[in-house]
């Protein structure tokens, strides 16, 4: 009776702990289909951050180039087409930073993937600041309209300006590649297009002082070139935020600088978005 007892005993000892362990497997499996899940949605969330952002680089790209294509050429048409299409960028920027706030209260990341996010909104706001001033300067030429122009006054800011839409390109693939590197190499040229700028500023001048009907055609283009000048400083700061992205460590605060600063002020003075 005393064998059967320990025997009956030992039988229950094992059946429990075979359900216990096959409990704990089904467990285990749960959680790790659930996790799984839970990274792959993670992984979807960014995916679409990235590619808002994508779309956003592209909108801005194009809305640079046309403005000053308006700008030289004088199509009014063309340049109230850039100005409409900001409100996209407008939009996709708020979509962006809704997503990424989101994705911070849902997930509660850290350390890259923190980052990740951090740099999203940042990057978004850069864009959204480009295509404010590609704006400007569409708003520009529709108020010069028919005045007097000086064509050859036009030339130094095309200058500006692809070398402008060059570091925007070149920082836009280093945020896609994650490249920091790259993303130095775009921070430190920005210099060359604060020295095109104040070149094309004295080359202004000397058109105004040449002949008092350019005065109020190349005002226009002083305000036009600064903006052009505050498009390669967002590219920079998109350089900055990629490295703090890759690195975790922040650039230099002093930038460098090609030249003194004007007192334009297109932000205040000049800007009409």
């Amino acid at each position: 009776m005393k064998w059967y007892t320990e025997s009956n005993t030992v039988s229950k000892f094992w059946t429990n702990a075979l359900e216990f362990a096959s409990l704990m497997t089904l467990r285990l499996r749960e959680q790790a289909l659930w996790s799984k899940h839970t990274v792959r949605s993670y992984d979807r969330e960014l995916d679409a951050i990235e590619r808002l952002i994508a779309e956003m680089g592209g909108i801005a790209e194009k809305m640079v180039v046309e403005a000053v294509d308006a700008l030289a050429s004088a199509d009014r048409v063309l340049a109230r087409q850039v100005v409409a299409v900001d409100s996209r960028l407008d939009a996709l920027q708020r979509e962006i930073e809704n997503l990424a706030v989101m994705t911070i209260a849902r997930r509660q990341p850290v350390a890259v993937d923190l980052r990740e996010l951090i740099g999203a909104i940042r990057v978004a706001g850069d864009l959204e600041r480009v295509g404010d001033l590609a704006k400007n300067i569409a708003k520009r030429t529709i108020k010069i309209g028919a005045e007097f122009r000086v064509p050859r006054a036009i030339v130094g800011l095309r200058h500006m300006n692809e070398d402008a839409t060059e570091l925007l390109k070149d920082v836009l693939d280093a945020y896609a590649q994650r490249d920091a590197e790259r993303a130095r190499e775009v921070w430190q040229r920005d210099v060359d297009l604060d020295a095109l700028e104040d070149s094309v500023f004295r080359d202004l001048l000397t058109h105004m002082m040449e002949d008092p009907r350019n005065i109020s055609f190349c005002a226009h283009l002083l305000f036009c070139s600064k903006n052009i000048e505050r498009i390669g400083d967002h590219a920079t700061n998109i350089a900055e935020t990629v490295v703090y992205l890759v690195t975790g460590k922040a650039m230099p605060s002093e930038r460098p600088h090609g030249r003194q600063e004007t007192d334009i002020d297109v932000e205040a003075a000049g800007g009409d978005a």
